[in-house]
């Protein structure tokens, strides 16, 4: 594992664990060679953009690393199950946004769900922003607060619904708490139930060619 690096932070009032790791894959340019060549199709569950399959050995590749995290960092040190991972290239713009995919969110309600992003574009850029739900006050939507937060939420939206915008900073209703600025061949993780949203710039470069555009690796996984 020569030149990983891994940092562990605690964010926001709730102290919830994240990992950021340089040097997460031991060779990051045959597996961005492996995403030009990958064939794309329209993400799936509000992705705002396209995705396609990972290379069959992408896990064997990275699990020294992503045991390593798991195990520090989350305090898990047996089984891992792969739920879902995809190359993923943000790609749609602004204005074609649904009022979901313009607000941080989470991607499950149970703390023992694990996602990961893995940054491949050389040059950074936007990287991946975490909030607090000012009306709640809520970091962390698990199944005890779904109920309260989704009826909150919906009461806010159809007062005011948000701007045509993929969340970055502050808003209205959110409260940015931590960023992870996006570095190649970089991943985080962090627990699914952190409200969080990729930090799309406004005016970035919204590229669904994986030469060009804001490739990623996204990974969901469950630990016991």
């Amino acid at each position: 594992m020569s030149g990983l690096d891994i940092a562990a932070r605690r964010i926001g009032a709730e102290r919830q664990p994240i990992a950021i790791v340089d040097g997460f894959h031991p060779d990051p340019d045959t597996l961005r060679a492996a995403a030009k060549a990958a064939k794309y199709d329209t993400g799936r569950h509000h992705y705002p953009g396209v995705r396609a399959p990972l290379p069959p050995d992408y896990f064997a590749r990275v699990r020294p690393a992503l045991a390593r995290v798991l195990r520090d960092v989350f305090g898990h040190g047996a089984g891992i199950e792969l739920l879902d991972a995809s190359f993923s290239i943000v790609s749609t713009p602004p204005g074609d946004l649904a009022v979901a995919q313009r607000l941080p969110h989470v991607d499950a309600v149970h703390s023992g769900r694990i996602a990961l992003v893995h940054y491949l574009a050389p040059e950074g850029g936007d990287g991946t922003a975490f909030f607090r739900h000012r009306g709640t006050g809520f970091e962390t939507i698990d199944g005890a607060r779904s109920a309260r937060y989704l009826a909150a939420l919906d009461a806010e939206l159809r007062a005011d619904p948000p701007a045509a915008a993929y969340p970055l900073g502050d808003t209205a209703l959110f409260e940015r708490i931590a960023h992870v600025e996006a570095r190649y061949n970089r991943a985080v993780l962090y627990r699914s139930v952190l409200l969080h949203s990729g930090a799309i710039a406004a005016g970035a470069r919204l590229d669904a060619d994986p030469a060009t555009g804001r490739l990623t690796v996204t990974a969901f996984l469950s630990i016991p």
